[in-house]
């Protein structure tokens, strides 16, 4: 333990988080891969384009269905083990989707690759807050962040040039991707002390009822609702419809706007999770749901592609400054010892509702009403998680106390401790 302690004081992440950083990144690229051939894979078996597109909100809807599950199967076996379960789960899920055969095969087979994505989900936070030291898990948090990020921009590029050999294509590349990564990450942890649950561990299990006591936690919450409600939602789903109907321009432009969100996001993260550690959680947070709630209000305002972009850019970064605060923020609340997978399991689901209410919602609005209602309701949800962040209580320990599951005793309440 003293050499962790001496590399966690010289600034250094240990070995195990550039693992996890490693497989986020190819399990992004593998997302990008399949996300161009998934629909057109659907509807090449004859069917509409409801259908169709309920493969891809399957995926979503499982996930979201099965993340309390997974809480338990966490704190019930360890973060390890179901880690690699869940990335296996999703490697054979994405194998079998290209051996399809029937549109009903390619629907169940996609479906059971959502249980094993928020099964490897759950765990890798889980694993990065027991293996991060204290003072370190905003970068951790950021540079975890950053490499999804990464690799959910570079998959589209290779997923496009697959679905031009074939529609199965993407898929068995993913799979078979995914298998390397499930024997890397095995064979990169097996060893590690870090990663493993020690054998003695008698520390409490703290759970989502008593984690919601906690003002830090309820912002957290409702800051990554707001974050998968934009990020994963109205990102993809309600900006290129106002690109073509508002202002105008073609599938070239949609393409700058949301590269132009997703650099100005990479391009914050990793320095929000260093102040995050240096300064406080709290700050980062705060300005962080501002600048998202007004970028995304701008957003909906105006006519003129410059200030589209740059109210895109804003958002981006608003979107960068908040995630790794708030992921290190639910670490700070949890504590490094403590387990807490249905914890960890409602944090994940408020992105995952987001991801799905968010689309649906915006869309709906700007049907029956407009895209300036519609970007401002998303902006509203995050002017919310800002209140809450505001009333919220700084999380950072003292530099001198150490790692242990009592990271934050002193703000949590005693019966938020679990026991």
């Amino acid at each position: 333990m003293s050499d962790t302690v001496t590399e966690a004081d010289r600034g250094k992440l240990p070995r195990e988080v550039y693992v996890l950083v490693g497989a986020s990144f190819l399990i992004a690229i593998g997302y990008g891969l399949i996300g161009p051939a998934l629909p057109n894979f659907a509807a090449s078996f004859d069917v509409g384009l409801t259908a169709a597109s309920f493969v891809v909100s399957a995926f979503a809807l499982v996930r979201l269905a099965f993340a309390p599950a997974s809480g338990r199967l966490v704190t019930r076996f360890g973060e390890r083990p179901i880690y690699l379960w869940g990335v296996s789960i999703v490697a054979v899920s994405t194998i079998a989707c290209a051996f399809a055969t029937e549109y009903w095969q390619l629907l169940l087979f996609r479906s059971a690759g959502g249980v094993g994505s928020t099964m490897f989900t759950v765990s890798a936070i889980g694993l990065l807050i027991r293996i991060s030291p204290v003072h370190l898990r905003g970068r951790a948090s950021g540079l975890w962040g950053t490499s999804f990020l990464l690799g959910g921009i570079a998959g589209p590029v290779f997923g496009s040039a697959l679905v031009a050999v074939s529609l199965r294509a993407p898929f068995l590349a993913y799979g078979l991707a995914l298998v390397l990564t499930t024997l890397f990450v095995w064979w990169q942890l097996r060893h590690s002390e870090l990663a493993a649950r020690q054998a003695d561990d008698t520390e409490p299990t703290m759970t989502f009822r008593e984690a919601l006591r906690h003002p830090t936690y309820r912002a957290a919450l409702l800051s990554n609702l707001a974050n998968g409600w934009v990020v994963l939602g109205v990102r993809m789903s309600l900006m290129p419809l106002f690109v073509t109907a508002v202002l105008a321009k073609g599938e070239s432009f949609t393409g700058i706007a949301l590269a132009v969100f997703a650099a100005a996001n990479a391009a914050v993260m990793l320095g929000a999770g260093r102040f995050a550690d240096e300064h406080g959680r709290k700050l980062p947070a705060v300005a962080g749901s501002a600048l998202l709630a007004v970028g995304m209000v701008f957003l909906g305002l105006t006519d003129n592609e410059w200030v589209f972009l740059a109210a895109s850019l804003v958002a981006g970064v608003g979107s960068g400054a908040m995630n790794p605060a708030q992921n290190a923020a639910v670490a700070d609340v949890l504590g490094a010892k403590a387990r807490g997978g249905s914890v960890l399991a409602g944090f994940q689901m408020a992105a995952d509702v987001g991801a799905v209410v968010g689309p649906l919602a915006a869309g709906a609005i700007a049907e029956q009403w407009s895209f300036a209602g519609a970007f401002a309701v998303t902006g509203g949800v995050s002017a919310l998680a800002f209140v809450l962040w505001l009333f919220a209580r700084e999380t950072l320990p003292p530099r001198d106390v150490g790692d242990t599951a009592q990271d934050v005793t002193t703000d949590v309440p005693g019966e938020a401790r679990g026991g």
